[in-house]
């Protein structure tokens, strides 16, 4: 049983918008996912391919050079990525450190990053996990002091997604320490010819390999006081809260895209396996999983597709974000883990999708705020 269906918020023109973004990805990205897994990062000229086809910055305006969609053409290029198990490209955290420009930068910051954003000229990041901070936003240590026409940062940062190859690092820090959430700020930093900025290891992980998680340090590193975020001090804690809804839809959309994705490569694998003289579609065993895993993804989809519809109507609400990044991540873990034992053997194997699939989704319960802390936001809305 298939499980593509039309989704509810589609139309003619995101389906051919669809067809061009799952041509990219098979003609140019899953051809180069071993070498980019082997080498932990996709490279700038990826980068820069994936801007000319089109795939970046898809819902900010066009006036920034975006695509001039909204959070469902995010949702294709999301879903298309998941769908093939291609991690290493985070087009995804890409998309928020945009719209934390859009929805919080100066007129001058959209018009001066937004354009090389899309180009995929600028690949950017959001540094806001420390060593001794993650979920705790409020421990965050790293520091930005001003200085005359500068603000002076000095901190470190780990578990960066894009940080290797991030042009401008998004950097959640302190500028009033005595103010406690109310001194956060966000600091833009350009990367290149950035005295003091380094790069810290390419960290190794349990999957998602293709990706560029780093550590990032800052050792006196000077920044324009023209990057504030917005101008204003103390208005980091309330940026990171406003964008909240969008970070963990995409969440959820992947996690959807993925279990679809690993659903459909399962089905054709126990259609051709062979065991004790037929195929092991034909056992009961088989069929009874993949009724189970059937039941779950049909539920989610149309849960996760009602939150597209919300948050393109600018009506979904931090709890509800909060449960599509909950119930995605913790069925998508559930499923791959059934769905990886119906292939034996092969499911333990690099070389397959599904095993693939099984490691880079262990992450989606941890970042973007633990699955725990979901919990906790959703309880607070009762």
């Amino acid at each position: 049983m298939p499980l593509q269906f039309p989704r509810s918020w589609s139309d003619a023109d995101l389906e051919t918008f669809r067809a061009s973004v799952a041509r990219f990805l098979d003609q140019e990205m899953a051809p180069r996912d071993a070498e980019a897994r082997r080498d932990g990062h996709v490279g700038h000229a990826m980068w820069r391919r994936a801007g000319d086809a089109g795939l970046l910055c898809v819902d900010i305006p066009e006036a920034y050079g975006g695509g001039g969609g909204d959070f469902r053409h995010q949702a294709v290029v999301d879903e298309e990525m998941a769908r093939r198990g291609l991690t290493g490209m985070s087009a995804s955290v890409h998309a928020i450190v945009a719209h934390y420009l859009l929805n919080h930068g100066t007129e001058e910051q959209k018009q001066r990053w937004l354009p090389p954003m899309a180009r995929g000229e600028i690949v950017g990041a959001i540094a806001m996990t420390e060593p001794g901070a993650g979920s705790d936003l409020q421990g965050v240590r790293t520091r930005a002091v001003r200085d005359g026409g500068h603000y002076v940062v000095d901190g470190s940062k780990t578990f960066i997604t894009n940080g290797f190859l991030a042009g401008m690092v998004l950097v959640v820090c302190k500028t009033d320490p005595a103010q406690g959430a109310k001194g956060m700020s966000i600091v833009c930093v350009e990367t290149g010819d950035c005295p003091g900025y380094q790069v810290g290891r390419r960290l190794e992980k349990i999957g998602m390999h293709a990706q560029d998680t780093s550590e990032l340090f800052f050792n006196t590193v000077r920044v324009p006081a023209a990057n504030l975020l917005g101008g204003r001090e103390g208005q980091g804690f309330y940026q990171l809260m406003g964008d909240l809804p969008y970070e963990r839809l995409i969440i959820g959309v992947a996690a959807q895209a993925c279990m679809e994705g690993a659903y459909e490569a399962t089905l054709a694998w126990v259609r051709e396996r062979q065991a004790f003289g037929q195929p092991i579609a034909n056992f009961q065993n088989t069929r009874f999983k993949l009724a189970e895993v059937a039941a779950q993804v049909t539920a989610g989809r149309a849960f996760i597709d009602r939150c597209i519809e919300r948050l393109v109507a600018g009506e979904l609400d931090t709890a509800t974000a909060s449960m599509a990044k909950l119930w995605g991540s913790e069925t998508q873990c559930r499923v791959l883990d059934e769905l990886l034992q119906l292939w034996g053997g092969m499911g333990y194997m690099q070389e397959t999708l599904v095993a693939r699939m099984w490691a880079d989704a262990r992450v989606q319960r941890i970042y973007g705020g633990t699955n725990e802390i979901m919990k906790e936001v959703i309880a607070r809305a009762m």
